[in-house]
Formats: structure tokens, C-alpha cells, sequence
């Protein structure tokens, strides 16, 4: 396991002893995990200061966060809602800024702890200027390990910052995983859950709604997220992003469809033993895991009742009905910058199917024929990742428009 998922002999600060506020910001504060998180701090606001809260344009939202939780810094990622937000602190001594550059000013600011947040490779600079000055970085974002994991790790190492995985699988595994003994582990396991569409046929797909696809049967996300849940991506996401945190091998990683959602990662090690994490279905366990760590804290999340839930089922994914997934792991191997060109055509993809541009099977063509046009190269540095991405983009909108 890299250096930033490793738990010191005795943690970095005095905050597990002492029970000492936590300096806090949320970049994505309005999002699926942005809200979760504020339910989180909002419960004991004296212990989780906050430095600054971003958002892209609900800034009446933004606003309202900002005042309860007396933020010193509110930034809108749109220029356009700048007066808009101005207005709504209006009198509030709340400063207000807008644009990407106040993002990354945002991030810049002296929080111990930053929510990364932000949907999207649009997330990328922010979170790494956190990364940067050393913060304790909770990562909710795929794309900055998906669009640029070697590069990114870099600099997490070089600036002693450290990673804090905030999506529940990846968490999952966090807590389970035993650093000093990768070389017993046969497999880490990422568990799905299939998302609505596991018992659809290929011809019952063609027909979905994005309605239907952002309707999850056990999470509560964004409609992006949700899409990609339905479509499979997301898991092909973690498993580039397992890939980056947890350094055991592309063939030691692997995927299982659990439909309950209540295990949320394996490690299976050579003795035969397996280790499973479990939890009900709730965001709010994992990020209160992170903004604790290394200590625990309490959360609301419901408590689990196996006697009764009954019943676990598990089941190998089905990569033909959902060949996004064999997708992601084929730009794993491939390399080259194949994993920023997938995130940038699926981006635009799911975009196109909100939009009821293309159909939901229409998702996988476009990242696959986006995959097959587009040169790859090795991005050397973060500039050359953003012009990959930029150039994926151009592509897969071009593969949109012709279909």
C-alpha cells in the first residue's frame, strides 16, 4: 500500500488525543457526498470548524450551508452565479469568490482536513492544490486517481499529504487491508451492486430513461454517479482507482455483484482467510471514518440488523450486458493515458444521455470508439493529462454528434 493509505505508529496530530477541533473544507458542498458530509459536521459544529465550502452553480444552497456553518470562504465554480452568491452573504462577513481559479484558492486554504468532492476531472486541480500543502485529504473524487493516478500519487508522496479514501468501497478496503502484508494477499474485492438494470436484457436497456437510471435501488447519489452505477462504470472507476491505492496487482483486484450493498470490500489472504467489511448503505459511515481518522466518531447511520436482512447474495458480473466494466479494466492494462480517455468519454457520454441525446447503451460505444480514435500518449505531467482529457472530450463529442 502507497505511503498516504499507511496508519503511523502515532498519528500526525494531536487531534485523536485530544479531542481538538478539526479544521474543515468541502470542495463540492452541494453534491451527493458534499451534503452528506454537512449532516455530518452540522451534528458537532464546534468540533469541525469550517474553512471553506465550493460549489458549481446552486449557490442559494452554498449560501445557506455557509451561514450555519459560519465558512470563512463560500466559492461558486461559475463566474456567471458570482453576484448571485455575493448577494445571498450579503452582510454575513462571509468572503465570496467565483471561478476556477478561487477553487484552487479554496483548497489552498488552511483547513487539516479537506472533503474532495467535486464531480468529475473538473475536481483535479483543486483537490491536488490540497494535496500540495500536505492536507489530509478525504477522497471522494475518482477521476483525480482514474485521469492521473501515477502523477497524482506523486505528489502526495512528495508533499506528505495524505489520502483518506471516502467512497465506501475503497474505505472499505482501507480498513482491511493490512499494509505490511501485501505479499500474503490473494485478492482485494470491490463489491457492486448491479445497480437498477442487473435483470434487464440487452433490448430492455435500449429502452431506459435517465429517469430510470439515476433511480438506485440502495444509494443515494448524483445523477452522474447514479448513471454510472447503472451502467457499471463506476466499478470499472474504482477499479482504476484500487489500482492506485492499494498496489497489489491488476490480477490480484476484482470485482463481485452484491445487490444488498452490505458488504462492501473483501481481502481474501493465503491462508484462506477473508476479511469483510460491513455496513448498511450510507455515506455518512465512510466519511465519518475520515474526518476522525485515525480515531472513530460516532454517525447516524442505521445499525445492521443481519437477522433481518437474511439473506447475502453475491454474483460474478455479466461484462457483456455491462461491457463498460471490461472497458475500464482494458485501459488499466493498456495504459498510456487509456484510463483519462475512458473518464473523458464516459463524462461526455452520460451527459449526451441526461440530455436524451443518445441512448443508454449508446454510453459504452462512445467511450469504446472513443478509446479506438483518440492516440494515446503517457501524460508526462498534470498539463499533459488536462490536454488529454480536453482531447478525449473533442472526440467523444464528434462520436455524439455522428450517432
Amino acid at each position: 500500500m502507497t505511503q498516504p493509505l499507511q496508519s503511523p505508529a502515532q498519528p500526525s496530530s494531536s487531534y485523536a488525543a485530544s479531542g481538538a477541533p478539526r479544521r474543515i473544507s468541502i470542495l463540492g458542498a452541494t453534491g451527493s457526498v458534499g451534503r452528506q458530509t454537512i449532516d455530518l459536521i452540522a451534528r458537532d459544529p464546534e468540533r469541525y470548524p469550517v474553512e471553506a465550502l465550493t460549489a458549481n452553480g446552486n449557490v442559494e444552497q452554498l449560501a445557506r450551508d455557509a451561514v450555519q456553518l459560519k465558512a470563512r470562504l463560500a466559492v461558486t465554480a461559475d463566474p456567471a452565479r458570482y453576484a448571485d452568491l455575493k448577494a445571498c452573504l450579503s452582510g454575513s462577513g462571509i468572503d465570496v469568490a467565483a471561478g476556477p481559479e478561487a477553487l484552487i484558492e479554496a483548497a489552498q486554504r488552511p483547513a487539516d482536513w479537506v472533503m474532495a468532492a467535486i464531480v468529475g476531472s473538473a475536481g483535479l486541480a483543486p483537490t491536488l492544490a490540497a494535496v500540495r500543502r500536505g492536507a489530509l485529504v478525504a477522497l471522494a473524487n475518482k477521476e483525480c486517481l482514474v485521469c492521473a493516478g501515477d502523477l497524482f500519487t506523486a505528489e502526495v508522496e512528495r508533499h506528505g499529504a495524505r489520502l483518506l479514501p471516502a467512497d465506501s468501497e475503497h474505505n472499505a478496503i482501507a480498513q482491511i487491508l493490512e499494509p505490511e502484508r501485501l505479499h500474503v494477499v490473494e485478492k482485494v474485492i470491490l463489491t457492486a451492486s448491479g445497480g437498477p438494470f442487473r435483470r434487464l436484457t440487452l433490448d430492455q436497456m435500449r429502452q431506459v430513461t435517465p429517469e430510470q437510471a439515476v433511480a438506485h435501488p440502495n444509494w443515494s447519489m448524483g445523477a452522474k454517479i447514479s448513471v454510472d452505477s447503472a451502467s457499471m462504470m463506476n466499478k470499472g472507476l474504482e477499479l482504476i482507482e484500487a489500482h492506485h491505492l492499494f498496489p497489489v496487482g491488476l490480477d490480484r483486484l476484482d470485482v463481485l455483484v452484491h445487490p444488498q450493498s452490505i458488504i462492501h470490500g473483501l481481502v481474501q489472504y493465503a491462508d484462506g482467510s477473508v476479511l469483510a467489511h460491513l455496513g448498511a448503505p450510507d455515506m455518512r459511515t465512510p466519511i465519518a471514518w475520515t474526518l476522525a481518522w485515525p480515531d472513530r466518531r460516532p454517525a447516524p447511520s442505521d445499525r445492521l440488523d443481519l437477522a433481518r436482512i437474511a439473506t447475502l447474495s453475491f454474483e460474478a458480473p455479466d461484462v457483456t450486458r455491462f461491457p463498460c466494466l471490461a472497458l475500464a479494466r482494458d485501459a488499466l492494462k493498456c495504459g498510456d493515458g487509456a484510463a483519462t480517455i475512458l473518464n473523458a468519454a464516459n463524462e461526455v457520454a452520460v451527459a449526451a444521455f441526461l440530455a436524451r441525446r443518445i441512448g443508454f447503451l449508446d454510453i459504452a460505444g462512445v467511450v469504446a470508439d472513443t478509446l479506438e480514435a483518440e492516440p494515446r500518449r503517457a501524460p508526462g505531467s498534470i498539463d499533459e493529462v488536462i490536454a488529454l482529457d480536453a482531447a478525449a472530450r473533442r472526440r467523444a463529442v464528434a462520436l455524439v454528434d455522428a450517432r
